[in-house]
């Protein structure tokens, strides 16, 4: 919306916005919020930043050392659409006040970092990402944990499982079948109206949207198609996605949910991310090569392969990652490159003879991830692979799910629990680390938040389908 912040102070005065929110994400990747009157922000905070406690926050600070800045970024300035009171919504990234430097453990400011090194080394100086998260709308979501007792229950008009339900006003019997949501026209798709309107309000917060659909899964899985941009525009962009899907959802009396995989046996949920790198203006990845690729793309190819392993701990950072990486579901467990196919984990889209187009999507990653951080990975990752010319190994045109087991026996695939994603991570760290983008104690914070915080957890807690499994032995 406004570009400077003179701009976003004039906006300010001339649309008489009397409340100022800002906006920055926590380390495992949620946003976080305050809201200011409108003359507690001048031209000095967007240098100096706002003061703030950090020692509440995620994986941050210490009670004795808790003290931050947030600092707005002047160029994300947009109308909030689901406050009351008009409302300027700016994301903002984290300073250190007793330094000034931004502080190390600040997601948005390290994906700044990425792009940065990319610049240094004069391979280019852009990355552009375009990310499709897909995510679940379910209209009941119940869940609890006890010392005695542990259930989930969601629930969905469209859920295949409600075909014999006794519904108000008679059930009409439209509901998706497992794994053929891709894509029906109405009345089979209930929710066109619902996502035409999360797609139109990301629009007003300035996400250049492109498109919407019902996705494969039953009970309500979805996807928005917003455009590609840089890399800290595109993190931002997942952002605003996220708070207006959510938003948007609940006018309805409906909950949405970006988990890789809420529904057992059907589809889970990704986030495909497309990606390229440029110079002066003109594309990389464009070439003679395989699939119209440069050497300059298969070299950032190899480096995503190469480091998939230790960047899905930060692409795929949770447990239920894992319940969607697995074979079956159109999942891309499988660390080979293939031109349109999509049960590779690269993927060369058909883009067709415009080298403006030409570009990769690695199909591992989720929506559960903090993307600052993962985008910041992937281009590390590639990065690496251009400077060490690394090979991706020869293209896989056949569908992998169709392969013999001696055919798969020599295929590298991912990993198979967070846990060895972050084994991986604590052994190949030094394509992030020797970029100056991820230090050392960040990524020992992320590995020890993550134990701490999710596998133990999970380790020491009694699984329900273990009592179907064992109870009677």
């Amino acid at each position: 919306m406004s570009q400077t912040p003179a701009d976003v102070l004039k906006l300010i005065r001339d649309e008489e916005i009397k409340m100022i929110d800002l906006k920055f994400v926590d380390l495992p990747g949620v946003w976080q919020h305050c809201t200011f009157y409108y003359d507690q922000i001048d031209e000095s905070s967007f240098e100096v930043g706002v003061p703030f406690d950090g020692s509440s926050i995620r994986g941050w600070k210490a009670i004795n050392e808790s003290d931050m800045m947030m600092v707005p970024d002047a160029s994300t300035a947009w109308i909030d659409p689901f406050m009351q009171e008009k409302t300027l919504s700016l994301i903002c990234s984290i300073k250190e006040p007793r330094t000034g430097e931004w502080y190390s453990r600040d997601p948005r400011s390290l994906a700044a970092k990425a792009v940065e090194f990319l610049k240094g080394t004069g391979i280019g100086n852009e990355a552009y990402f375009g990310p499709e998260p897909e995510f679940f709308v379910f209209d009941d979501v119940r869940f609890d944990q006890k010392e005695n007792q542990s259930y989930y229950y969601v629930d969905s008009i469209e859920g295949r499982w409600n075909s014999g339900r006794e519904e108000a006003g008679g059930n009409l019997g439209n509901k998706p079948r497992y794994k053929e949501g891709y894509f029906p026209v109405a009345p089979t798709d209930t929710l066109q109206d619902m996502r035409t309107e999360m797609l139109l309000t990301m629009a007003e917060c300035g996400v250049p949207i492109e498109k919407h659909h019902h996705e494969v899964a039953t009970g309500g899985q979805n996807e928005l198609g917003f455009r590609f941009d840089s890399l800290v525009k595109t993190a931002d962009n997942v952002m605003i996605y996220k708070y207006c899907i959510k938003n948007v959802a609940k006018k309805y009396g409906r909950t949405v949910t970006f988990m890789p995989k809420p529904l057992f046996n059907d589809n889970g949920s990704g986030m495909h991310t497309h990606q390229s790198i440029w110079k002066d203006g003109q594309p990389l990845f464009w070439g003679d090569g395989y699939a119209n690729l440069s050497k300059t793309a298969l070299h950032y190819i190899g480096g995503l392969l190469r480091h998939a392993p230790a960047i899905l701990a930060l692409s795929n950072p949770t447990t239920n990652s894992y319940k969607r990486l697995v074979p079956g579901f159109e999942a891309p467990v499988n660390l080979v490159f293939s031109q349109g196919n999509r049960s590779a984990a690269i993927r060369i889209p058909l883009s067709g003879s415009n080298p403006k187009a030409k570009r990769l999507e690695f199909r591992c990653p989720d929506a559960t991830c903090n993307p600052y951080l993962a985008f910041a990975a992937m281009l590390c990752a590639g990065i690496d692979g251009i400077k060490n010319e690394i090979d991706p190994g020869q293209p896989l045109d056949k569908d992998i799910y169709d392969l013999s087991p001696e055919e798969l026996s020599s295929i590298p695939s991912t990993p198979a629990s967070l846990e060895a994603s972050l084994e991986a991570l604590e052994s190949d760290r030094a394509f992030l680390t020797d970029t100056g983008v991820f230090t050392e104690e960040f990524l020992e914070n992320w590995i020890a938040y993550k134990l701490d915080n999710e596998v133990n957890p999970m380790r020491l807690r009694p699984h329900p389908y273990e009592f179907a499994l064992y109870y009677d032995v």
